[in-house]
Order: C-alpha cells, then sequence, then structure tokens
C-alpha cells in the first residue's frame, strides 16, 4: 500500500490506495501541471507569479537550459544573471548560512527557480517542472509515459555532451585549475573526441531515426519539447568546445540529423531571437571551453 497525496482543483487529501494503482494516481496528477489545450503547442503559463532563474552571471551554464525553455515559451521571467547584485543572489542562495525554510531545502548549486513561494534546483528537476506549464512536454492525458521519455533524453543529453565536456577539462580535481592538470586534459580530451562524442551524437541520431520520433524532426512525439532545447545548447556548446573535431564529425554524414536538428532548433523564432539578443551570454570559462590543444589538429 502506498500513501499519496491526490490533488484536486478544490482540495488536497491523502488516501492509501494500492500500490498497483500508485502508478495511475501518479500519472493523473501530472494532468494538474499540464495545459488544457494544446492548440497553439507554446502558449504562455497562466501563472500568476513570473519565473525568477538564479544563476551565475557570465556565462551560460546550466542555467542556459532553462533560459531556452523560458525563451522558446514566451514567458515571463527574471534572471540574476542581468540584475544588479546578481551574484550575490546566488552565493546567498547556496550559502552555508542557507537552511531553506518550512517548504524549501537549501539547494546545493545553482541553477534554481523560484516560482511563487516554491524554490526548486537540479536542471532537469527544473525543466520537468516547467515543460507541462509552458507546453514542452507532453500531454500527461494523452501520453502519460512521454514526460519520462522526455525526461530520459535530457539526461542522456547532459550526461555525454555537457558533464562529460566539462571533466574533460578539469578530469582530475573541480577545484584545479586547467593548468594544474591539462596533461591528464588532452588524455582525457582525446578519448572524448575519438569515443565517447561519437557514441552521444550517433545514440541522438538513432533516436531521431526511430519510430518514437514521428517523423525525424524532434526526438519525441513530433512536437518540440525541452529535450530538443537541451539537445541544441550542448550539441552548440561542444561545437563550440571542439570546433575541428565537430567539423570533421558533420563532414562523415553519419550524424546529419543530429545537426540538422541544431540547425532547427536554432532557426525557431523565438529562440533565433533570443541568440541574437544580449540576453545570450557568450561562453566563457563554464562547461564549454576552447582549448586549442583539447582540440582535433
Amino acid at each position: 500500500m502506498l500513501r499519496l497525496a491526490i490533488r484536486s482543483s478544490h482540495l488536497c487529501q491523502i488516501k492509501v490506495v494500492p500500490r498497483a494503482s500508485a502508478v495511475l494516481c501518479h500519472l493523473n496528477s501530472l494532468r494538474y501541471f499540464t495545459m488544457t489545450t494544446r492548440a497553439s503547442k507554446r502558449q504562455r503559463t497562466e501563472q500568476k507569479d513570473a519565473y525568477h532563474l538564479i544563476y551565475w552571471p557570465g556565462i551560460p551554464g546550466r542555467g542556459e537550459h532553462i533560459r531556452l525553455a523560458l525563451e522558446e515559451a514566451g514567458a515571463e521571467y527574471t534572471d540574476t544573471a542581468h540584475q544588479e547584485n546578481g551574484m550575490k543572489s546566488v552565493t546567498s542562495l547556496i550559502s552555508e548560512q542557507n537552511t531553506g525554510d518550512s517548504k524549501n531545502p537549501p539547494p546545493l548549486a545553482p541553477p534554481a527557480l523560484k516560482h511563487g513561494e516554491f524554490t526548486i534546483s537540479q536542471t532537469p528537476n527544473i525543466l520537468m517542472y516547467l515543460g507541462p506549464q509552458l507546453g514542452l512536454a507532453p500531454d500527461a492525458s494523452e501520453d502519460p509515459m512521454g514526460i519520462y521519455h522526455v525526461n530520459s533524453l535530457t539526461l542522456t543529453a547532459l550526461d555525454g555532451l555537457s558533464n562529460e565536456p566539462h571533466d574533460v577539462h578539469h578530469p582530475i580535481a573541480v577545484g584545479e585549475y586547467y593548468e594544474n592538470q591539462k596533461d591528464e586534459a588532452k588524455k582525457r580530451a582525446k578519448d572524448y573526441r575519438e569515443s565517447r562524442l561519437p557514441k552521444f551524437l550517433g545514440y541522438f541520431e538513432r533516436v531521431l531515426s526511430g519510430d518514437a520520433s514521428k517523423g525525424g524532426e524532434y526526438l519525441y512525439g513530433g512536437q518540440l519539447s525541452y529535450a530538443d532545447l537541451v539537445l541544441f545548447q550542448t550539441v552548440d556548446g561542444v561545437s563550440f568546445a571542439f570546433p575541428k573535431c565537430i567539423e570533421k564529425l558533420k563532414g562523415s554524414g553519419k550524424y546529419d540529423k543530429v545537426f540538422k536538428h541544431h540547425e532547427m532548433v536554432k532557426g525557431r523564432e523565438n529562440i533565433k531571437s533570443y541568440l541574437e539578443s544580449d540576453r545570450r551570454q557568450k561562453y566563457s570559462m563554464g562547461i564549454y571551453r576552447h582549448y586549442p590543444e583539447l582540440d582535433d589538429e
């Protein structure tokens, strides 16, 4: 037996339900966060509270995945990266003195999203929260397992095309300077360029070729989801970090669908407008760093 909170439009009560029904109860609860119509596919949230993104100024970083979702949806939001004392907002949030409040445990690291009285952290967790509200996740009433597929694709892209590229330039210790681990970084970069990067690009090529993509334009279900935005950003990042390697991989013809997908997302009206604005921060010393000695010769 599982004890679940069953939410309705008028009340929230605790019921004890059979274990076999637990999954159905959870899936039904997702409908609370799903927009009632997807006619426009990109409607703004009707939540009265604006979203507030808390992330480091000066780098796109992991906060960029949240920005892209909000920008694509045309949602109202604020961003510490573009606010006076934005750095102070981030450091106070993750300070050892911050113990959270009665509703929110303290985040370990940014990005964090504040929405109303709630603050949540971890990039894929934030995206899973935003997706149904912004029309960037499958409608749970039509496809109850869809959001989990989208989340799986998101996690995979972040694993191989975000976390691993970061570990290329910091293979030994995150707190050490790159120059103190350059020799190890060169070895890690060679393996990443020759083995890991092709593996993950090849995986997403298969995803775009599969039946669940519903046509090959989007990763899942024949419509844009936040996973598509994450794949765009991660491919964009590795293209900055390893430009010669990426050009070679493009020339191989093995990953044409992935690179076509990148250009498709890049050309979407709201994304294009955002990328051309001063809200889009330049790559610098964040996850994606270009060191010529780590790229193909």
